[in-house]
């Protein structure tokens, strides 16, 4: 075996690694995101708990495609990548549309949370973890040359974001005591939620049209 393919071998078997970690991780915060989120009632990080999950959805077609990638040289997303993402980017649309709509109905009934303490340590933990993962899946993307892959990373990225904004959102709250800050991290989500879905759409858009060429 030439050392250039030993090479390849190692990237994609870190690649896949990084996937798998993604895809458990995200397991693990949207249980915790969830399950805190309801019992403080807190909006911003119940749905950073179900961004989590959706998440795993998008994980589970990077891992399978690395996977294939693994077995042979492939370009084209296949059947399962595809429903992958579809599925991906409607639920990231629910998911942005619920957020709206809850945060209306915090504004109107000025609701507000138990307690954002759980929401600070989780997105602390999110920001580095997530940092760390852009980091290392856009560096071994670019050694592989995979587009495929460097997507991952920004999307890793957008999940940073995510957790910065659940963190303000948090110790905002904590310092003012107002309801409106968790709604306003809801919307912040919510943005993010929706450039996800419509990137989600575009890329199982485009590779259909590959398919049918």
């Amino acid at each position: 075996m030439k050392p250039e393919q030993k090479t390849s071998i190692t990237l994609l078997k870190t690649a896949f690694a990084l996937a798998v970690f993604t895809i458990v991780y995200n397991i693990g915060e949207g249980f915790f995101s969830v399950f805190f989120g309801v019992k403080d009632e807190t909006l911003s990080l119940f749905g950073f708990g179900l961004d989590s999950y959706v998440e795993v959805i998008s994980g589970i077609g990077v891992a399978h495609m690395i996977f294939r990638l693994r077995q042979s040289p492939v370009s084209e997303r296949d059947r399962f990548e595809r429903r992958a993402l579809l599925i991906t980017g409607i639920a990231f649309y629910l998911l942005a549309a619920g957020l709206v709509v809850g945060a209306i109905i915090i504004f109107i009934n000025g609701s507000r949370p138990v307690t954002t303490i759980p929401g600070i340590v989780i997105s602390a933990i999110s920001i580095v973890t997530m940092w760390l993962l852009f980091r290392y899946k856009l560096k071994t993307g670019r050694e592989l040359e995979s587009d495929a892959i460097i997507a991952d990373a920004r999307c890793t990225l957008t999940c940073f974001f995510v957790s910065v904004i659940l963190l303000a959102s948090s110790l905002l709250f904590l310092f003012l005591g107002a309801g409106y800050v968790d709604a306003a991290g809801s919307l912040g989500i919510a943005v993010f939620a929706f450039k996800e879905g419509k990137e989600a759409l575009d890329r199982a858009e485009l590779s259909g049209s590959r398919r049918t060429e």
